[in-house]
């Protein structure tokens, strides 16, 4: 049977009313309250804005742990750091900077079982062209600026705000909420959920606010990696380059090489489904030259060329397979070369996510219906060929990770103007607080089987 047909016998369940009890009055009015605590949210997000975590260099992290510290401590929660031992993220180009200090704050609940809430706390650099401060919040015509606003630091002010109507209306938790503050999501070496999942220092299950606010049942997706090459000539004059080995020029051959193996590679189809504006389309893997830098001046031969390539790969794939392919790709085009050295090395590495879904998905639909709005036969199952560092959490034994977020296709994640609305924030936080109360009753519990996937 498929994910819409499973859903949509729901339907009518999710519109019919269930009796109200004195504690389910209570979670209703605990729902209600949320939009009366805007300015405590637009706080939260405006000082949460402020702090620069921007990766690269990520040096930030420690900064917005005391921020973290200091507004969960009135919540009751335990604070611990972890830093992420260094021999693990730093790289050779140094472009990774700082403690890698994450955060996990446990709030005591007395329930059976945990929920870790993950976020990370790292955003890309704010970038050319905005309009609005990148590093602080500004409200117009609705929308709320910055970047971070929707990945993902409005997600962390959207569980606050939860957690505080949890407490407003005293909620017995069906869950005790686990907040996992984490870096170097947005690139780098050694992610810090991968290292809190190594080490086994939370358990429960997860749930991932580092998707959208859809209707979207996660079927996973892509792995992810960065490899940067140097190209290494000798520096001349360029009007007299007698003994000049001009790094760029022989680069040449090597950027011929990628642009060849880029048509290759993409050519590669996965099985994993592909999202609804796909149009049917299947989702394909991705090579892409993501920067090449290199010469200073008319008058210098440059004497040293830098290339970051990008690789999408899907689940279909290994990543060993997927690197040395490059490598040899490199090595090939370069090996005539009169380049005095080409180096590589690798600076950011995700795991993919296969198949995600478990026991605890269809209360986290039913929590979204009520943020959201959602009717149950609106879910569909799709993957991705962007990336997610909770593959490093399935390596390390916990497949079930459940999804939800702030994103949506025209909020500019990831270029500039980011924004997001407070609408979404209050639906994100009326379906956490759902989801954790445990009076709520979610809608008749149904089996998710893993995506159905189409033969690539």
């Amino acid at each position: 049977m498929s994910y819409k047909k499973k859903i949509s016998t729901l339907s009518n369940a999710t519109r019919q009313p269930s009796a109200q009890a004195a504690d389910d009055k209570k979670l209703d009015a605990a729902l209600a309250s949320l939009p009366q605590d805007e300015q405590a949210i637009l706080h939260d997000l405006q000082r949460m804005l402020a702090v620069d975590t921007c990766f690269p260099p990520g040096q930030g992290y420690p900064a917005f742990a005391d921020l973290m510290e200091e507004i969960l401590a009135p919540l009751g929660f335990a604070c611990s750091r972890v830093d992420v031992p260094e021999a693990l993220w730093q790289v050779p180009d140094g472009s990774a900077q700082g403690a890698r200090t994450n955060l996990i704050a446990a709030l005591p609940s007395n329930a059976a079982e945990n929920c870790n809430l993950y976020f990370h706390v790292d955003t890309v650099p704010p970038g050319d062209g905005w309009h609005f401060p990148p590093l602080a919040l500004t409200q117009q015509d609705g929308k709320l600026f910055g970047r971070g606003s929707a990945d993902m630091k409005g997600t962390i002010v959207a569980t606050l705000a939860a957690l505080r109507a949890a407490q407003r209306f005293d909620l017995p938790l069906h869950f005790n909420p686990v907040l996992l503050l984490c870096t170097d999501e947005e690139g780098g070496l050694y992610p810090g959920i991968r290292y809190l999942a190594e080490q086994r220092l939370f358990h429960g299950h997860m749930l991932s606010f580092n998707g959208g606010a859809v209707p979207r049942i996660w079927a996973g997706c892509f792995g992810s990696f960065d490899l940067a090459i140097q190209v290494t000539g000798r520096a001349a004059h360029s009007g007299d380059p007698l003994g000049g080995i001009n790094a760029i020029e022989e680069s040449l051959p090597l950027l011929n090489a990628l642009y060849a193996l880029k048509q290759k590679v993409e050519q590669r189809t996965s099985a994993m489904p592909a999202p609804p504006h796909y149009q049917g389309a299947p989702l394909t893997s991705r090579l892409t030259i993501a920067l090449a830098k290199g010469g200073s001046k008319g008058s210098t031969i440059p004497a040293r060329f830098e290339l970051l390539i990008n690789r999408r790969y899907s689940p279909e794939e290994t990543f060993d397979q997927a690197l040395a392919e490059i490598v040899d790709c490199i090595e090939q085009a370069m090996s005539g070369s009169r380049a005095l050295a080409v180096e590589h090395h690798l600076i950011g590495h995700l795991a993919p996510v296969d198949d995600p879904t478990g026991p605890h998905w269809p209360r986290w639909l039913s929590a979204l219906s009520v943020g959201f709005g959602f009717h149950a036969d609106e879910f569909r199952a799709w993957g991705s060929s962007t990336s997610s560092d909770m593959g490093w959490v399935q390596q390390a034994g916990v497949q079930e990770i459940l999804l939800g977020g702030l994103a949506r296709p025209d909020n500019h994640i990831h270029a500039a103007d980011e924004y997001t609305t407070m609408p979404d924030l209050i639906a994100l936080s009326r379906a956490i607080l759902a989801y954790l109360a445990r009076d709520f009753e979610p809608n008749p519990t149904f089996d998710i089987s893993p995506p159905e996937r189409k033969t690539p």
